[in-house]
């Protein structure tokens, strides 16, 4: 290897230890973030599940009415699926509890962290 292509290589490698430290800064952020979302995700989920137990339904028997298979609800209630604005809405009134209320809800889940 040349002089010029060690002191090249010397070179990037200071570079990437002088900035090492903003990748690891912004990752730590972004998995912050992240988990602040997933947790946000997970009250959501309980929420969810929460006024279709209180409606006294069943997956199946909220899927029936919805028109849809139980699978449905299973997957937006485990995560797996994320339920549109429409279809929540949709949902809040088959199992009875009002959207605007459901919201209100959510917000004052997510608010208590």
């Amino acid at each position: 290897m040349s002089s010029a292509n060690s002191q090249l290589s010397t070179f990037h490698g200071l570079d990437d230890m002088r900035f090492s430290h903003i990748d690891q800064d912004l990752h730590i952020k972004c998995a912050v973030k992240k988990n602040i979302r997933l947790n946000q995700q997970k009250k959501l989920l309980v929420l969810l599940r929460g006024v279709r137990v209180e409606a006294g339904l069943t997956q199946s028997e909220l899927a029936s009415r919805l028109g849809t298979d139980q699978t449905f609800i299973s997957k937006y209630e485990s995560g797996e699926r994320r339920l549109d604005i429409l279809e929540l809405r949709e949902v809040c009134q088959v199992v009875g509890i009002d959207f605007v209320a459901f919201i209100r809800r959510l917000d004052t889940d997510l608010k208590s962290d």
